[in-house]
């Protein structure tokens, strides 16, 4: 009968591979992972997208359509994109890929001349739309546009914020199937549930339709934009 010892050799060869070094253990998600898990994101250093390399428009297509058929110049300069004062506005729509629902963006963005709103964001909302406003209705309005049928100026997202000539602020934008959040700097200048609510945009803020930003009789900047995919948060009854 032939030796079973060469059998026993490979079998134990093969199980010290599978098994972990001594001392070692099998580890669960990173402390990273856990955190991200429990706010509802994915890992932070994982998951985002650059849209703008700081030397070129790249998937950033200048607006030319009804309002903006008068914009200003759209240029990148020293890392961020600038759009001069429309008559009466400029704008940018991105024209890649970009996610309907459960995202974050996040952007820098300044006033640089003017006294309108420097970043008017629109960003989808599932099957709907919003935009964002910094800066509006005489340069000090913060809000969502629009949340059934009412302007920022009109709805319950609506605040006064002063912002200073060319100062960096950072924009956080957070849409899930729950809720909108936003936050400016540190500040957070939005938290809105979505349950029951119906959104659109004005009219003024079609072209820019699915993502893109836009200015108001203003030059503004802006700079480090970025989105991610975060994990679904269950919409409200």
């Amino acid at each position: 009968m032939r030796s079973i010892a060469p059998v026993l050799v490979v079998a134990l060869a093969a199980l010290a591979q599978a098994a972990p070094p001594p001392g070692s253990q099998q580890e669960g998600p990173s402390s990273n992972e856990r955190k991200a898990a429990k706010q509802g994101t994915a890992p932070e250093d994982q998951k985002w997208q650059c849209l703008f390399d700081g030397k070129s428009l790249g998937q950033w297509k200048v607006l030319d359509e009804i309002d903006y058929s008068r914009h200003g110049k759209v240029y990148v300069r020293d890392g961020r994109i600038v759009l001069e004062a429309g008559k009466p506005a400029t704008g940018i729509r991105w024209t890649g890929p970009f996610p309907k629902i459960d995202y974050e963006v996040t952007l820098e963005a300044m006033r640089v001349e003017g006294n309108d709103f420097f970043c008017a964001l629109t960003f989808p909302v599932d099957d709907a739309a919003l935009t964002l406003v910094l800066g509006g209705w005489g340069g000090s309005i913060v809000g969502l546009s629009m949340i059934d049928g009412e302007m920022a100026i009109e709805n319950e997202t609506c605040l006064h914020k002063d912002f200073d000539q060319k100062r960096w602020y950072r924009l956080r934008l957070r849409v899930t199937k729950a809720s909108i959040e936003a936050w400016v700097d540190k500040h957070k200048v939005v938290e809105l549930a979505t349950a029951g609510r119906k959104f659109t945009v004005s009219w003024e803020m079609e072209p820019p339709l699915p993502f893109g930003a836009a200015t108001w009789r203003t030059t503004g900047a802006l700079r480090d934009l970025r989105v991610r995919p975060i994990r679904p948060t269950p919409a409200g009854p």
